[in-house]
């Protein structure tokens, strides 16, 4: 099989990796993390201005005809930088909501103000006791005439602060973890009855604790079908995967260098630690690891667009790779740097941080392996 990339990814991967080098040095970013706003907007207009929010739209729907090798390559290099900024949330989730389940108004309406920078989303589906199952919703939306009133909480947010609407699930009919009753809702964050709890993440992100009382919404902002929209969120949520599996490959690359760097310099008994076999072979586990991490994230993300039953293996399956792969790169970077590979002032504690939550980011490593068998046996 050819993994080659075209030229115009080529360069754009070149064109991103250009902007985070000169944009978001480690310094930088940490300044950012600890301001009162958390991120740059000048920065997400820069995105927009280079055509990055709209790279995996077709030029039909006004994008740039890109998709997810697109979205893959983006990732990858803001994982490298441990861009803030809520790319995830807005353009691999929110853009494939309306890809995928917008309506043809919808799609008029969003995709302009969302390529241009003006619109921003946030995914609000996880609950306080739902963990990782998305069929877990007790926020409710019933109908009063012709929409709906919506009422209910939902936890920790990413990138909520920022927005401007809300993908919101909510249970419009059946038990609390059923399958079907699922509709998903688009709802602008300034709504009447709208109420948020903003803070930091460990990882230095931003999300909010979101509550609906009372909130009314007309029957045109939902997207998908009603009552059946978990296919079309797993669906999302998948391509959120694998853009979620390319950020940690761009992780990996650096903690891998940022370690065999250090290793070649740092002297022990007179010689460098590089130089010692039992180092050497722990070094070379972290490449392996992060190879096969490279080779999991292209598989899913060409896997995207087949069956559902394919996309859910493939998203599963790379899941657990980036899951114990993180695990093993992380650990390894912190040790290998020993004690100040936790400081603040090293970058090595902050792509840790950030390896470990998306390790449970939509499900964590046990989680999938189980989805995983259970489809396998399905």
């Amino acid at each position: 099989m050819n993994f080659s990339f075209t030229s115009e990814q080529d360069m754009l991967r070149h064109s991103v990796a250009r902007l985070v080098r000169e944009h978001y040095d480690f310094e930088t970013r940490r300044k950012v993390a600890r301001s009162d706003a958390g991120w740059r907007p000048e920065m997400w207009a820069q995105f927009a201005e280079l055509g990055l929010l709209g790279a995996p739209f077709s030029e039909e729907e006004g994008g740039f005809g890109g998709g997810p090798i697109e979205a893959m390559i983006i990732s990858e290099e803001f994982g490298k930088g441990l861009v803030i900024e809520p790319y995830l949330q807005t353009v691999i989730i929110g853009g494939n909501f309306l890809r995928h389940g917008g309506t043809a108004e919808q799609k008029e309406e969003h995709i302009p103000r969302f390529i241009g920078g003006e619109t921003i989303f946030a995914f609000a589906a996880y609950e306080p006791k739902s963990r990782y199952d998305l069929s877990d919703v007790s926020t409710t939306a019933m109908k009063v005439g012709a929409g709906y009133t919506l009422n209910g909480q939902k936890s920790v947010v990413l990138g909520a602060p920022f927005a401007t609407h809300l993908i919101v699930t909510v249970r419009t009919s059946c038990g609390q973890r059923d399958r079907a009753g699922v509709t998903v809702f688009l709802v602008p964050k300034n709504a009447k009855g709208v109420a948020t709890r903003d803070y930091p993440t460990v990882d230095g992100l931003r999300a909010s604790e979101i509550y609906f009382e009372n909130v009314a919404v007309d029957a045109a902002a939902i997207v998908g079908e009603v009552e059946n929209g978990l296919p079309l969120v797993e669906k999302v949520i998948d391509y959120a995967i694998a853009a979620l599996c390319a950020e940690a490959v761009g992780c990996f690359k650096v903690l891998n260098e940022a370690t065999i760097a250090y290793a070649k310099q740092r002297k022990q008994f007179g010689r460098p630690i590089a130089d010692f076999q039992v180092l050497q072979h722990r070094m070379v586990d972290m490449f392996m690891a992060a190879e096969q991490a490279i080779s999991m994230t292209y598989m899913v993300t060409l896997k995207l667009e087949e069956s559902d039953k394919a996309r859910k293996l493939a998203a599963s399956g790379a899941k657990v790779q980036i899951g114990k792969a993180g695990r093993l790169i992380s650990q390894e970077a912190v040790q290998i740097h020993g004690g100040m590979g936790m400081t603040d002032e090293l970058n090595v504690g902050h792509f840790f941080k950030r390896i470990t939550m998306i390790e449970s980011q939509f499900g964590n490593t046990d989680w999938h392996l189980r989805r995983y068998t259970e489809l396998s046996n399905g």
